[in-house]
């Protein structure tokens, strides 16, 4: 039984896709802890706030009083709540899509050292009078290559978009914060 050096390095290549999955999982996993704590944190904030609340209306006599408070005070502070925990929740999903970024990346590469490994064994051992098909192996292994590129520029045009859209949604949701917060 021989060993092939193919099956050494196709072992090594499973293990980097175990592991990067492995940390992509990790990162997901602590993004909804994060999440689950600004979430009970939250909901913790509001029961304690709408006690407050609700005893302090309880105390006013008047119901215009009452309506002036409920949209002077209790709206504003609801409409910035609602902003700070957006603001947390964007927090955890930026840094995540950064770090699960950079996993794809470290995989992308691999990948590609690996293929480019593969590809010079195979050419190197290539047996004489194979020239012909060395040459259209080498010209599909280009075409991976620009392949491994295009995966790149679109996982990196991805992520980037996840940001942009992330960013207006904190903006708009500011801006609309702001102008209720206008007289």
């Amino acid at each position: 039984m021989s060993k092939n050096p193919f099956d050494i390095n196709g072992l090594a290549g499973q293990q980097k896709m175990m592991q990067a999955s492995k940390d992509a999982g990790v990162v997901a996993m602590e993004s909804i802890q994060t999440i689950n704590q600004i979430n009970q944190e939250a909901a913790q904030e509001l029961a304690s706030r709408i006690q407050k609340r609700v005893a302090e209306l309880m105390k006013t006599q008047d119901p215009k009083g009452t309506f002036e408070y409920v949209h002077a005070e209790v709206l504003q502070d609801a409409a910035k709540e609602v902003s700070d925990y957006q603001k947390k929740l964007l927090k955890v999903l930026n840094q995540s899509n950064k770090e699960l970024a950079e996993i794809a990346e470290s995989m992308i590469e691999d990948s590609k050292t690996d293929l480019i490994h593969f590809v010079n064994d195979a050419t190197n051992n290539a047996p004489m009078g194979s020239e012909a098909y060395v040459s259209i192996f080498k010209t599909s292994f280009n075409n991976a290559l620009q392949n491994f590129e295009l995966i790149r520029a679109a996982m990196a045009d991805s992520f980037s978009n996840f940001e942009k859209s992330v960013e207006n949604v904190s903006k708009l949701t500011a801006t609309q914060a702001a102008s209720k917060k206008k007289p």
